[in-house]
């Protein structure tokens, strides 16, 4: 079992999220080490995906409070979110058409850049020296998720399982302290999950802090450091792989045979 060090880098206390008077989320709290993987499952409703939306800004927080690194978050927009290093790959494949693989990775650093709007649409030299900076960094991010030979293709013609890798090359671009990763093997073929979990362990490696909602049980359990799970907005369980597998409220609620 991987051992972390006692300050996390993002902590959520009493999250709580309603729609229409029914709780999604309610007094959630989730602690995530710097360096860790952590897993977030449950049954359909379980509040996996609110959650999700709440650390990232896609949705408003009710009640409680989200910090990264010790800096309050959860009244920040997606955006300022990016810029002090939360990423995200959504669940679809998200692709500008028109533009090459590397242009599409060049829009994740977009978030930290610091030129400005005068700047770029004057050309000023600043911008485009950052510019440079910007296309060095996505060629980086693409070299590193192995896309190399794709960089200047019409990113829609990659297949659904690159398109996702690619999204994983844009996340990176904007050098994240924190990767959200909304169901990453949706979708995908048993060749293109392996590819995927082989990127994820590949970047846990290198120290990088995730954040993996997903229903895949055998994805998760390869993957997590610990695992979160919910069940009707709330936690019921939160351990090591081998912990849950045996938890008899996650057995009832989401794992069935599957732990046996």
């Amino acid at each position: 079992m991987t051992e972390f060090g006692p300050d996390p880098l993002l902590e959520a206390t009493g999250l709580a999220r309603s729609f229409g008077g029914v709780y999604a989320v309610r007094d959630v709290d989730l602690r995530v080490a710097h360096g860790e993987v952590r897993a977030v499952i449950g049954p359909n409703g379980a509040g996996k995906s609110t959650l999700f939306n709440l650390v990232s800004g896609q949705l408003p927080v009710q009640r409680g409070r989200i910090t990264l690194g010790g800096r309050r978050i959860d009244q920040l927009s997606p955006h300022r979110r990016a810029h002090l290093g939360v990423a995200i790959v959504f669940q679809g494949a998200r692709v500008f058409h028109g533009m090459s693989v590397l242009e599409n990775v060049m829009v994740g650093a977009h978030s930290t850049s610091r030129a400005g709007f005068l700047a770029g649409a004057l050309r000023l030299p600043r911008h485009r020296a950052e510019e440079r900076a910007i296309r060095a960094r996505a060629e980086e991010a693409i070299e590193r998720v192995g896309l190399a030979a794709w960089a200047h293709r019409p990113a829609e013609t990659l297949p659904l399982g690159q398109q996702r890798v690619m999204q994983v090359a844009r996340a990176l671009c904007g050098e994240p302290r924190l990767l959200l990763l909304d169901e990453p093997a949706s979708g995908l073929r048993a060749a293109e999950r392996e590819r995927l979990a082989t990127l994820i362990e590949q970047l846990r490696a290198e120290g990088l802090t995730m954040i993996l909602v997903e229903h895949d049980v055998a994805f998760v359990t390869r993957l997590a450091d610990r695992i979160t799970v919910l069940d009707l907005g709330e936690v019921i369980a939160e351990g090591t792989t081998s912990e849950i597998r045996t938890d008899p409220r996650v057995v009832a609620a989401y794992l069935g045979k599957e732990a046996s």
